[in-house]
């Protein structure tokens, strides 16, 4: 060898390396970048996921002097101000943390006894000393930059030694309840009608809402003013009906305490009006809602749904805030404390301790609190709370939702109102996932896996060069065309074909059996005529032809025989039903997009099983039937379990099949025939209309990252299964 040849040689070698050693750096730089990748992926929602857990915050901001017996506070409007009326007759208006000049101007009428804020901005109401109720409005008279409370009407109410006040009502309507220590709850409730000239004259109604016993120690009205409730001092809770109220019905009357001598100290209704909270002498605070009930006055009845922490001594002040189900109380001895009326959870302390609290008022946002102490000291707080809804009870145990007769797991995002409660149960989500991926695959994992053992195993070696890259073009299509196909196709055929394919699991097998045995009774000389590679897969596709064609012709005379002639109605009397985009159409759609993995990856995985293995055991006398059953499954065991939780992942994290395809309902059961919601349809249909960093976006990552985890908890297992299948096969 020449020296030319030589250096030529050792060229080669040299760029073969060098070669070798980029292509070395460029894999583990890919490899690591796909770490990389899926790290920095999880880490981003565990950031957008972490501020659901996070701790709600209290700070003081300001401390104001309010000994002139301020009452009636009322936290923003349109004016944006904190306002009160002070027992000296003036009314005060205080711009957000003090920051802008204090408005001042005299009550139009003799100073107040009791006052109380309306549901409608920048309105007040108080009661004078001579039993008269006045109505004022917070306004800005034409030239002036000062806001005053202006005269808004004025009604004699012909009694005094009133010492509460509620009033509520809507459009062209005024409730108000008035009581004290000596006398019992009356009502006033005045109706302006609407007319083409504009409002007629106001018409007044009154009458008297008598106690049995006790006397009125907190009252409240709904938000309409169709509704009152009042709590006494030998601790019952009365509600009145005011949809007439000429004639005011008493509805309920519920002994709260259990004990005469424990009185209910502080009421107040939730945004809404569904829900009433009770507070009592001894702390204890408790939430009722009302439940629909026909034989029950008016339809509905209080149920007591939960109760919350004990404020330690007896609760003054009740009051809840105007955005969520939050709401906070105060104690005799000072404590104040946030808690979330529909999860029952305490949120944060205020304060633990103080002077004692007279007066309670949330911000318009809910972001802020103001307390009037016994002291006459008005404290004011911002508060920092952005997902009060959540919680591990919230988002995985069962609620007490208003409304629902029982606790439940629900998921319902968004409502009509305001007042609607977010209802973010995840159950329903996972229960629809793991639903949809365990019928689809208890369809496609055995035809999948079977179809891949003919191919590899009993096909000719030309069909199969056929089948294989046939199943593998189907992964190529589209999920959103199955899906589509599956939603206006495939569900409106199955929906009044159940029994014919009831029908069809037992006429195929039996049809199917029935040649098999015709076939073994044939001569031998005609079966090895007839015996030709792939001559198999006509007869088999006829026989599925004639079987389904059987079926479906049977069908109704199954439906009348097993189902009294509507399989539907037969259903719904059992308790159950039938929805048109249900669990069996997915299990075909999703099921038809999960076959080519699985078939796939088992093919090869069977494929690979060493010939020496398959000849052993043919030459022992087994058949091929008993060979690739006993022999080559076995053996490719690692590579199949393999496939079917490749298959689980790809099911899991399925979105457009099972949103065209479900009816995207969250409902909590494992029947074939109601639709599902999965937690990756639920975070397409949600994430367009969730706010950017409000509670349901956090939820919907939360979504995400269950998905995820899922499919990296199953991968992991998934392998180290597959390791442990193919150390035990790995010495044949």
């Amino acid at each position: 060898m020449s020296d030319t040849d030589s250096t030529r040689r050792a060229g080669r070698q040299r760029r073969r390396y060098a070669f070798d050693d980029a292509a070395k750096v460029v894999v583990t730089a890919g490899g690591l970048a796909v770490i990389l990748s899926i790290a920095a992926l999880l880490a981003f929602i565990a950031v957008e996921v972490a501020p659901l857990w996070r701790t709600p915050t209290a700070r003081e901001v300001a401390v104001l002097s309010g000994d002139r017996g301020w009452m009636a506070l009322r936290y923003g409007g349109g004016s944006g101000l904190l306002t009160a009326v002070t027992a000296d007759g003036e009314w005060i208006g205080i711009p957000p943390q003090q920051q802008g000049p204090v408005f001042r101007s005299a009550l139009p009428s003799a100073p107040p006894v009791v006052a109380a804020s309306h549901p409608e901005p920048e309105s007040l109401y108080w009661v004078t000393a001579d039993g008269a109720l006045h109505a004022g409005k917070i306004r800005t008279a034409p030239g002036s930059t000062s806001p005053s409370l202006q005269a808004a009407g004025s009604w004699p109410l012909a009694a005094t030694g009133v010492s509460l006040l509620a009033v509520a009502g809507g459009e062209g309507r005024m409730t108000a309840v008035v009581a004290g220590p000596q006398r019992p709850p009356s009502l006033l409730a005045l109706t302006q009608p609407r007319t083409l000239f504009g409002r007629g004259e106001a018409q007044e109604q009154r009458a008297p809402l008598p106690l049995d016993s006790g006397q009125a120690r907190a009252l409240d009205l709904s938000e309409d003013g169709d509704a009152a409730y009042v709590a006494t001092s030998d601790g019952f809770l009365y509600r009145w009906s005011l949809q007439d109220p000429a004639k005011p019905l008493l509805a309920e009357k519920i002994d709260v305490t259990g004990r005469r001598d424990l009185g209910l100290s502080a009421l107040a209704l939730m945004s809404g009006s569904r829900t009433v909270i009770s507070g009592d002498e001894s702390g204890s605070l408790a939430a009722w809602s009302l439940l629909a009930d026909a034989a029950s006055p008016g339809g509905f009845r209080l149920v007591r749904t939960r109760d919350f922490e004990s404020l330690g001594r007896g609760v003054v002040a009740i009051v809840p805030s105007p955005r969520d189900k939050r709401f906070a109380a105060a104690s005799q001895a000072g404590a104040v404390r946030m808690y979330q009326a529909t999860t029952g959870q305490g949120r944060q302390w205020l304060q633990r301790s103080g002077s004692g609290a007279t007066a309670l008022a949330f911000a318009p946002k809910g972001d802020g609190l103001l307390l009037l102490d016994g002291e006459g000291w008005l404290r004011t707080w911002t508060i920092s709370d952005p997902h009060p809804e959540v919680s591990w009870r919230a988002l995985f145990g069962k609620v007490w939702y208003e409304g629902y007769s029982e606790p439940a797991h629900v998921w319902q995002s968004t409502g009509g109102t305001d007042d609607f409660e977010p209802k973010l149960s995840l159950v329903p989500l996972i229960v629809g996932t793991m639903k949809g991926t365990l019928y689809s695959l208890l369809f496609a994992a055995p035809i999948a896996i079977l179809a891949a053992l003919y191919t590899s195993q009993f096909s000719h070696p030309r069909l199969r060069a056929v089948i294989k890259p046939t199943v593998e073009i189907m992964a190529a299509l589209p999920s959103v065309v199955l899906g589509f196909l599956a939603g206006l196709w495939l569900a409106p055929a199955l929906e009044h074909r159940i029994p014919a394919l009831m029908a069809m699991l037992l006429v195929s097998p039996l049809l199917i059996f029935a040649a098999a045995i015709c076939w073994q009774a044939a001569p031998q000389a005609l079966r090895r005529r007839l015996s030709s590679p792939g001559a198999e897969l006509l007869p088999i596709v006829l026989l599925l032809v004639i079987s389904a064609w059987v079926s479906f012709a049977i069908g109704p005379q199954l439906e009348d025989w097993l189902f009294q002639g509507d399989f539907r109605h037969w259903l719904v009397e059992h308790g159950g039903r039938l929805d048109q985009r249900n669990s069996l159409v997915v299990a075909f759609a999703l099921g038809f997009a999960v076959i080519p993995v699985i078939f796939t990856i088992a093919e090869d995985a069977l494929s690979n099983v060493p010939q020496r293995l398959v000849s052993a055991s043919l030459a022992l006398g087994a058949t091929r039937w008993q060979t690739a059953l006993r022999v080559v499954m076995p053996t490719a065991s690692a590579g199949i379990f393999s496939a079917v939780m490749i298959g689980f992942g790809r099911a899991v994290g399925e979105t457009m099949i099972v949103l065209m395809a479900t009816g995207n309902t969250p409902v909590l059961d494992w029947s074939l025939f109601t639709g599902m919601r999965t937690l990756s349809a639920n975070i397409a249909v949600e994430i367009p209309e969730a706010p950017f960093g409000g509670t349901l976006y956090r939820v919907l990552f939360l979504a995400a990252l269950l998905l995820f985890l899922t499919t990296f908890t199953v991968n992991t297992a998934a392998e180290l299964i597959r390791q442990r299948l193919r150390r035990k096969y790995q010495s044949l």
